[in-house]
C-alpha cells in the first residue's frame, strides 16, 4: 500500500522538526545550558526585547523603566526611531546599566523613575552589557523561522497603524470600572517600604548618567502619570522624594504635559491603551522643546 502525498509529507515534516530539535539540544549542551528554551514568561519578553537592542543600530532615542513605562509602545511615537527598553517586572536600573555599555549610545535617554524599588537583573546586564553575549550558533535556524513567520504573518503596513491609532484617539476615554484594583495596589504600594533600595539605586543611575552625558548623550528624568490614589502611597511618595532630592534641577526632568481627564489606567498603575498613547504624543511634545 503506497502512502498518500499528504502523508509522505506530514512524515518528512515529523523527521525535519526532530532533527532540528535534536540538533538543538546537541548544541546546546556542548555550549552551555543558556541556548535552553523555557517556557514563555515576562522574563522570555524581555530577554526578546533586549537581544533585539544589542543586536540593531543605536536608535536615536531610549525609554528605559519599568512595567508602567512598558505600555507606551513603539508605534504610538511619530518619531521614527525610538526604542522602549522597560521591563516588565523590572526597574530602569537594568535598562540603563545595559543601554550605558553599549559601544555606541543613542542621542536621548528617558528614565522612568516610577518604580525603583526593585534591584537590578544582574543575569539580564551580566548577558547584554558586554559581558555573555547572545550567541549565534543557532542564528540560520532563528533567521529561518522569522522569516517563515513574517511571510505567514505580515506587519500591518505603517499607514495602517497610523490610521487605527488616531482613529483610538478619537475615542472617548474608557468606562472600565478598575477599583477593585486599585484598592489592591494601594493596599500594597502602602506596605511597600522604598528606603531601603531606592536611595542606592539612585545614585546608581546618577552615575550612569554622568557616564553616558560624558560620552554625548543626553539623559532625563520622567515621571509617568499614575492614578491620584496611586500617587499617594506611601512607595510612589517616598520615592519621588527621593528621586527629586538627588535630581533637584528642574532641567533634569522631562515634564510630561498629558491631559490627565483623557487618561485611564487599568489597575491604577498601568496607563491603557489610549492613555498610553496620548502620554507618548505628549513626551514627544516636550521633546520637541529640549
Amino acid at each position: 500500500m503506497q502512502d498518500s502525498p499528504a502523508s509522505t509529507w506530514l512524515i518528512k515534516c515529523g523527521l525535519m522538526a526532530a532533527t532540528v530539535l535534536l540538533a538543538s539540544q546537541f548544541v546546546a549542551a556542548s555550549i552551555g545550558t543558556n541556548l535552553q528554551q523555557p517556557a514563555a514568561t515576562t522574563r522570555d519578553g524581555n530577554f526578546i526585547t533586549l537581544n533585539r537592542y544589542v543586536q540593531e543600530p543605536p536608535p536615536d532615542i531610549v525609554l528605559v523603566g519599568s512595567s508602567v513605562g512598558w505600555r507606551l509602545k513603539e508605534e504610538n511615537f511619530l518619531l521614527p526611531r525610538v526604542r522602549n527598553l522597560a521591563l516588565a517586572g523590572g526597574s530602569a536600573i537594568t535598562g540603563l546599566q545595559i543601554v550605558a555599555r553599549q559601544v555606541q549610545l543613542p542621542k536621548i535617554i528617558l528614565i522612568e523613575t516610577d518604580i525603583l524599588s526593585r534591584l537590578a537583573d544582574d543575569a539580564l546586564v551580566k548577558r547584554f552589557a558586554g559581558g555573555e553575549r547572545p550567541h549565534t550558533l543557532l542564528r540560520p535556524i532563528r533567521t529561518a523561522v522569522a522569516a517563515y513567520e513574517t511571510w505567514n504573518h505580515p506587519p500591518p503596513a505603517p499607514a495602517d497603524v497610523r490610521a487605527s491609532l488616531e482613529d483610538l484617539l478619537k475615542q472617548p476615554p474608557s468606562g472600565f470600572d478598575n477599583r477593585v484594583y486599585v484598592e489592591r495596589a494601594v493596599k500594597e504600594m502602602n506596605a511597600e517600604d522604598a528606603t531601603p533600595r531606592v536611595p542606592a539605586n539612585v545614585l546608581l543611575i546618577r552615575q550612569l548618567v554622568a557616564e553616558v552625558e560624558q560620552r554625548g548623550a543626553r539623559a532625563f528624568l520622567i515621571e509617568l502619570p499614575l492614578a491620584s490614589d496611586i500617587e499617594r502611597t506611601n512607595l510612589i511618595r517616598t520615592t519621588r522624594a527621593i528621586v527629586h532630592e538627588s535630581f533637584p534641577d528642574p532641567a533634569r526632568w522631562l515634564r510630561i504635559d498629558a491631559p490627565r481627564a483623557e487618561l485611564r489606567w487599568a489597575d491604577g498603575v498601568h496607563l491603557d491603551e489610549r492613555s498610553a498613547l496620548i502620554v507618548a504624543r505628549a513626551i514627544e511634545k516636550a521633546l520637541a522643546g529640549q
